[in-house]
């Protein structure tokens, strides 16, 4: 077997741990979401969003690119044979959140009156602001978690951690929505869940520090591991502290924008809920790349690496783009049937949202910061970012004190393209690594045309909503299978490596196995 092909069968195996994980999670935390969007309608549901703004974004400062470090140096010394000093990096890391986690808390309980009062003009979220600021230590211990399961590669325990997460935030939020707590009660469920699956990640880490290899001349320096990290993320950090507090000041901008209009913001928060549905496929992949990406040397392995970074790209693209296409074209009634009709502009929002999905991952938008942090290129990362925050925040400013949550979104689609571009053309000039362009366009002209067609069927339909949902995803399922075919977006060569990803996933994979076989008949059968 071909260090390609384990690559990505590693890869495609922690990739379905998480999968299954973010599935069972989300579908259980919808539960809660559709539960309390419908008992408290689309104002206080904003208002329940607008509460998470401060604590979200005093918690982009938490991390300082320490997880980043944490997955990039067990996947090195792993393959560099150096298991033993992976004790010190997952404990060095989880020092480091919790410190800085207790301290962001505090900064955020001690604000939560002033921005209350003066910045949201809403007094009476104080106290909901200040219960919410636990969550930014709660979510540095399970970012610090995450980060350990991903460098070891055991994603089943991520999804563990992120199930429980879900279990116990829908049993709290129900329970105390019914007994009148409304908003109140959304927050603290959320929060004691976050609590509560921070130590049950720290829990399950701790059960495979002691179970890696300790040697008598390699001793525990919290101090010396975490400059080593910090030496590696704090490019990466600050990049992400920019990304992140970009993101989040548009947030901050909206309850600003609409000073006596929850409902709007409530909508959008319905519409970001839906994307998560895209999301089930896509953080997979991107949390899976970055390991496999850092076990490669562009010297020694370049010839594997344009396969892998090529590849990552088209089975990325097959299998976000069309599941961003098919959110598009059945956003009304997928809402319409969840949450109501209350949620009047939400699936103008979420048909909006998808396109950041369906036009970027085909040009490598999943892999492309994942490929130059793990060569260690942070610093162009920032710079990327910089050009980034330096296009969007004036634009966002602008654009959503004039359009709201529209210009909200149109900023970022818009303030991306130039920093895509760039990283497109550096990391060919130094790597001579390209984009698949043909396969990426034969993946979006096949998700298109199902897009289209399937709009245009549920439009002439009179059937209720739910029953134009159905059949709007089996419809839109045949036109897209039979689109690739006929394009041959997908060829033998894909056939044989997907068999081989998929080959340790058990049961799982046997289904797959057989669905390979169907598709490769059928492409047999409409060779010319």
């Amino acid at each position: 077997m071909t260090k390609a092909a384990e690559m990505a069968k590693v890869s495609a195996k922690g990739s379905f741990h998480l999968l299954w994980g973010l599935v069972i999670s989300t579908v259980i935390s919808s539960i809660a979401t559709i539960f309390i969007a419908r008992i408290l309608g689309s104002d206080l549901y904003g208002l329940y969003g607008i509460v998470l703004i401060i604590p979200s974004l005093i918690g982009v400062f938490r991390d300082w690119g320490i997880t980043s470090a944490m997955v990039r140096c067990t996947a090195q010394f792993r393959s560099e044979n150096r298991v033993s000093e992976i004790r010190s990096i997952i404990v060095s890391g989880i020092v480091f959140e919790i410190v800085l986690g207790m301290a962001l808390s505090a900064i955020s309980f001690a604000l939560s009156g002033y921005l209350a009062v003066n910045v949201f003009h809403r007094p009476e979220i104080t106290s909901l602001i200040q219960i919410a600021s636990i969550s930014i230590l709660a979510g540095g211990l399970i970012n610090a978690a995450t980060a350990a399961f991903t460098g070891i590669e055991k994603m089943h325990l991520y999804s563990i951690m992120l199930i429980c997460q879900s279990t116990i935030k829908t049993i709290i939020i129900i329970t105390l929505v019914v007994l009148g707590l409304g908003t109140s009660g959304a927050v603290i469920g959320y929060t004691v869940a976050m609590v509560i699956a921070g130590l049950i990640g720290v829990a399950l880490v701790w059960a495979q520090y002691t179970n890696l290899p300790k040697l008598s001349n390699v001793t525990l320096e919290i101090k010396a591991y975490i400059k080593l990290m910090l030496a590696y993320g704090v490019p990466l950090s600050l990049s992400a502290i920019i990304s992140g507090f970009q993101s989040q000041y548009y947030a901050f901008l909206l309850p600003i924008f609409y000073v006596t209009n929850n409902a709007v913001i409530g909508n959008y928060g319905i519409a970001q809920t839906f994307v998560i549905l895209i999301s089930f496929f896509a953080t997979p992949i991107t949390t899976m790349l970055f390991p496999a990406f850092s076990k490669l040397n562009p010297q020694k392995d370049r010839e594997i690496l344009l396969n892998v970074f090529q590849s990552s790209i088209k089975y990325a693209s097959l299998l976000v783009v069309p599941v961003a296409a098919l959110v598009m074209c059945l956003a009304e009634p997928a809402v319409s049937t969840l949450f109501g009709k209350t949620y009047s502009t939400a699936p103008l929002f979420l048909a909006l949202l998808a396109i950041n999905y369906m036009l970027y991952t085909p040009f490598g938008s999943l892999s492309l910061s994942n490929f130059i942090s793990s060569q260690g290129k942070t610093t162009f990362i920032l710079y990327l970012t910089l050009i980034g925050a330096a296009i969007g925040f004036p634009m966002g400013y602008i654009l959503i004190l004039h359009f709201g949550v529209l210009g909200l979104i149109v900023t970022s689609l818009v303030s991306g393209i130039p920093t895509t571009i760039i990283a497109l053309y550096w990391i060919r000039k130094h790597y001579g690594l390209t984009v698949d362009w043909r396969s990426s366009a034969k993946i979006l002209l096949s998700s298109a045309i199902a897009a289209a067609l399937t709009y245009v069927l549920i439009s002439e339909l009179g059937f209720s909503s739910w029953i134009r949902l159905i059949l709007g995803v089996i419809f839109f399922t045949f036109v897209f299978v039979a689109a690739t075919l006929l394009t041959q977006t997908i060829n033998k060569y894909d056939i044989e490596n997907l068999r081989g990803m998929v080959s340790d996933l058990g049961i799982i994979g046997k289904i797959f196995h057989r669905v390979l076989n169907i598709i490769e008949k059928l492409m047999k059968t409409l060779k010319p």
